[in-house]
């Protein structure tokens, strides 16, 4: 579901994303509950690990790919909750994710999203 997702996308929002790695889990890690605050696994649906756009460099030393982590268990419960469509929901928190990619903050997306 995440790769049909993913080919929704246009083009021009994907070139400049490159190699990043798209993983899907059951749950956050307990280190990235602890990192996030979270007050339960299921807070969270998904979360961009990585340097943003603004912040890379040529000059820096990458350890790795940027990557998504997409939760599987809290957007299975979030679309049980909601009754939205779930393919809607994979891809809405794939292109949440790919905007921190871009440097886009929470308010950043929140604000483009009330534009629409």
């Amino acid at each position: 579901m995440a790769e049909e997702a993913l080919d929704t996308i246009p083009a021009e929002l994907l070139a400049p994303v490159g190699n990043l790695v798209i993983h899907v889990e059951d749950f956050p890690d307990e280190d990235t509950e602890r990192e996030m605050e979270l007050e339960s696994p299921f807070d969270l649906l998904g979360l961009y690990r990585g340097v943003d756009l603004t912040r890379q460099s040529v000059a820096d030393l990458r350890g790795g790919p940027d990557m998504i982590f997409l939760y599987r268990r809290p957007i299975l419960d979030y679309w049980c909750e909601t009754g939205e469509e779930l393919p809607a929901i994979v891809r809405h928190v794939l292109i949440h994710e790919i905007g921190h990619h871009f440097g886009f903050s929470d308010d950043d997306m929140e604000r483009i999203e009330t534009m629409e």
